[in-house]
């Protein structure tokens, strides 16, 4: 008999799973996806020059991970949105959002108290697409499951690159697989360990593990955006795990403290002039010759 199942506790997380989520936390989400949206540089004016495209980037964002888990699970991208009571409530989100008048309705939800609220509430929706894309693919093996669980919770920002070029804008150096934020890499570290429930590896009940890493996400997110912090919980434990599995960045500071000698030394010697080609070598004999002749 597992520890939790035998506290109230239990209780609570298996409540607490089987809580619905549409409309009030979809609604949130929504809200958060689409504040993310408007955040982005030349996103408002992209609305009023083109708000088909605006729109497009904003369903991205509330249903892209729905769209990556389809296409990796061979089904139709435009599958979820059958779910026409999703899609119209993303697209009065969006609307009021980018067109509310005199922004009132952008003001209300990007107050902070409020806005916390909504992150909190949009971290519930993540782990629950976690565990749903993990026991969706269940038949499938590991590492379907893991994809698939990975996506659901973090496909908006693997999809950045593509939601870019929707706006016009082309930055591959900000590739997500790159540049892993905190939501991309508690995705994948939760999808571990649903995989890990699921395979029977890990002796927890799905709804007490949906309870726990739900509280985890909701308390680093809301903190992270209460103080506007971009560092990562996992940072400790990756600079200590990193280097042993995968070796130090002790040659990439050599090769960095190497290249800042070399400037000083040629700040302090500046170089000679390059050689010259074999081509200016012979124009310049042209030129002095056709001078003799004159």
């Amino acid at each position: 008999m597992e520890l939790p199942g035998a506290l109230p506790l239990g209780e609570l997380a298996a409540a607490f799973a089987t809580l619905p989520v549409f409309p009030l936390f979809d609604l949130a989400y929504y809200i958060v996806s689409v504040l993310y949206l408007k955040y982005e540089p030349g996103a408002v004016e992209m609305s009023r020059r083109s708000p088909f495209a605006s729109w497009l980037c904003a369903m991205l964002h509330c249903f892209g991970s729905y769209i990556l888990a389809d296409l990796l699970l061979g089904e139709s991208p435009l599958h979820y949105f059958s779910n026409h009571s999703s899609v119209v409530l993303a697209t009065a989100v969006w609307y009021l959002i980018f067109f509310c008048p005199m922004n009132l309705f952008y003001k209300c939800v990007s107050f902070l108290p409020m806005k916390l609220v909504f992150v909190a509430m949009k971290e519930v929706v993540r782990v629950r697409k976690i565990a749903a894309g993990v026991h969706h693919a269940h038949h499938h093996g590991w590492f379907v499951m893991m994809a698939t669980g990975w996506v659901k919770g973090s496909g908006v920002a693997l999809m950045s690159n593509f939601e870019q070029l929707l706006r016009g804008v082309w930055r591959p150096e900000t590739n997500e697989i790159l540049h892993m934020s905190f939501p991309t890499k508690a995705s994948l570290y939760g999808t571990l360990l649903f995989t890990l429930q699921q395979t029977h590896w890990l002796p927890i009940a799905e709804a007490n593990l949906i309870f726990f890493f739900t509280m985890f996400m909701i308390v680093c997110k809301v903190f992270m955006t209460a103080t506007h912090s971009h560092a990562s919980p996992f940072a400790p434990i990756e600079d200590f795990i990193c280097p042993v599995f995968f070796g130090s960045v002790a040659s990439g500071h050599a090769s960095h403290h190497h290249d800042h000698h070399g400037a000083s030394h040629d700040v302090s010697h500046p170089p000679p002039p390059p050689a010259k080609s074999k081509e200016e070598l012979n124009e310049g004999t042209r030129k002095r010759k056709a001078k003799k002749a004159e």
